[in-house]
This record gives structure tokens, sequence and C-alpha cells, in this order.
């Protein structure tokens, strides 16, 4: 997904000590200012722990205009969520820097290079870099993403409910989400694009009768858009079918090079290998948690900050429990 280029979105918001660039060592370093890493931000600036937020500016759903299912922000813009998440996590001391971690080196601390100049130090680490996704290759398909071009019926359905789906298959997993979108619309035709007819079950082709989704063979040449509204899909034989809303399965590609270099432990799934993690978003590696789409692809932003919060409630009990410990050494 590309990054929000819109010039109304806000600009991650400076430290409150006013520095322009973070310096020396942190309580714990969080690597991305999604959902997650905000939700787990807020948590530790108001348990004063010396936070630092690295964000590179790339949120996954830059290109949809609201999102939705969250409880009290249904609605609200994905811009102007960060905008307000960014906002409460300054008013405890977290400090925000605009910029991306290339590199984590662990020793008795985690030292976090930064691709602007310098490395920051920490002693926990949140890892909350989402996944990047891959749009099928159809033209038009990337130019009206998040507009009638969608991929999730959660984040969605509601507000194009009864209209007129398409849904464009790239593997046989396309069959499962052409049924769920049968939940928001009676008319909703399947383009089976790069997959064969012989590659659905016969349960498939049960299910997707009994829900009354039409079956297109064929594949996909492009979309039909008028007055800068999708109208219809094109077929590389010439035919065209009237749709008025598209739906896609994006490849999920989980960030994971920073816990791939820490030596974090992954499992594969199939939408790609995520970190194994326990009930609070500990990785293998100790002191290294994780959060949101970074661990798993079926995370929206209401899970994200969930975990988020989870996720940095166990470090301040981790850093208590081992400051006392010490304590006691000494």
């Amino acid at each position: 997904m590309t990054q929000n280029t819109d010039p109304k979105a806000p600009e991650i918001a400076q430290a409150p000590s006013g520095k322009q660039a973070p310096s020396g060592k942190y309580d714990v370093v969080v690597v991305g200012g999604g959902a997650a890493g905000l939700s787990a931000a807020l948590v530790l600036g108001r348990s004063r722990l010396r936070t630092l937020v690295v964000d590179a500016g790339e949120p996954r759903n830059a290109p949809s205009g609201h999102m939705q299912g969250y409880l009290t922000r249904d609605g609200m813009s994905p811009a102007e969520f960060l905008s307000l998440g960014r906002e409460e996590v300054a008013r405890y001391g977290v400090e925000l820097v605009h910029d991306r971690a290339v590199e984590v080196l662990r020793g008795e601390d985690f030292a976090v290079g930064l691709a602007g100049g310098g490395t920051v130090r920490a002693r926990r680490l949140i890892v909350a870099t989402g996944l990047r996704d891959e749009l099928p290759t159809v033209p038009g398909v990337a130019e009206r993403y998040g507009r009638d071009v969608l991929h999730c019926p959660f984040c969605h359905g509601w507000e194009v409910r009864d209209e007129r789906f398409g849904v464009l298959a790239t593997t046989p997993l396309g069959v499962h989400q052409a049924l769920m979108v049968s939940g928001w619309s009676d008319d909703v035709t399947l383009f089976l694009h790069t997959v064969a007819e012989r590659e659905l079950s016969d349960d498939d082709l049960r299910r997707l009768a009994a829900a009354g989704v039409k079956v297109v063979p064929g594949e996909v040449a492009g979309l039909r858009v008028e007055d800068d509204r999708l109208t219809g899909v094109r077929l590389t034989d010439g035919t065209t079918h009237d749709r008025s809303i598209m739906f896609v399965a994006p490849k999920a590609v989980p960030q994971t090079g920073l816990m791939e270099r820490l030596g974090a432990e992954l499992r594969e799934t199939p939408f790609g290998a995520y970190p194994v993690v326990d009930p609070t978003g500990l990785t293998t590696v100790p002191g290294v948690w994780t959060a949101g789409n970074a661990m798993g692809f079926a995370e929206q932003v209401v899970h994200a900050a969930s975990g988020g919060y989870r996720a940095a409630a166990a470090i301040v009990g981790d850093l208590i429990m081992s400051d006392l410990d010490a304590a006691l050494t000494e």
C-alpha cells in the first residue's frame, strides 16, 4: 500500500521537550506509529516510562477515506485518528520522530539504527510495523483502491450494501471472499480471472450457487470507469459486466525485517510468515513485543489498538519486576 501523500494529512507531533531528533536511552522504543504503536505509547507514557515512537508514516489504511467498526470512532478518517493519537501520547511526554528503523542490535539493551542517522537505545522494544498490501496488477485496481475497489466487507460493506459487487479471484480463496460479501448484496459476481474452473471444489460450487453468486471464467483485462465511478469489469475476450463495486484480495507482505534480524521465530500462514508470540505479544526474543498487523493478517484497527495496549501493559510489569529484582541483588 502506498504512503499517504495527502497534503492535509497531519504531521507527526514533535516531542514536548522540543527536540528535533531522538537521543539517549529510552525505556521503550516503539517502531511503528499506527493504531498499535500509538496505543502502546499511550500506556507507556502514562506509566512514566521514557518512550520513543519511530514512525515511517506509511499506514496501511491510508487510501481509505474512513474506518469502521471502532466503537466511538466509526466513520473517522484514518488521518484524523492518527492525528488525535499523536496529540494524546505527546501529553504524556512520549517522543515521536518521523523516521524509519533500519537496523536493530541486541546487547545489554537494544540499539535501533535510524535511516535519518543516529542510533537510539532501549531496554524494551515493540515492533508494530504492520504489513504492506500488494494489489493485483489489473489496470484500474490500484487507482480506485479504497474508493470503489475494496478488500474488506467489515470495513466497507455497510457503505456499499446492495450494490452490484464483483470479486476478483487471484487464488481459489476468492471463493471465500465472494461468499462473505454476499452477506451485503444479493448481486455478486465472482470473476475467476487467473483461477481455473477446475480449481473450484464441488463444495465451492454448491455454496456459490446457494449464495446466488454468479461465476464468470476468463481473465479480467481492466475496469470500466465513467464520470470517476466504477461501472463495469472488462474481460480479455472483450465482454463487459456491469459492476459498481469490486472486491479484491491484496497479497499481504508482513514487515518482519527487524524481527528476523533479531532472530525471532516465525510461523508460516496462508497470508505470510508472522512471529510466534505469547498472549501479550511477546516474541521468542526476550524483551521484544509485537502488535497489530505485524503479528497477524486479520488485525483490524480496533484489534491493533488493543494489542498495543496489551503489549505495553506487559512491558510495564516486566520492567518494574526487573528493576525490583536488580535492586534486591545490590
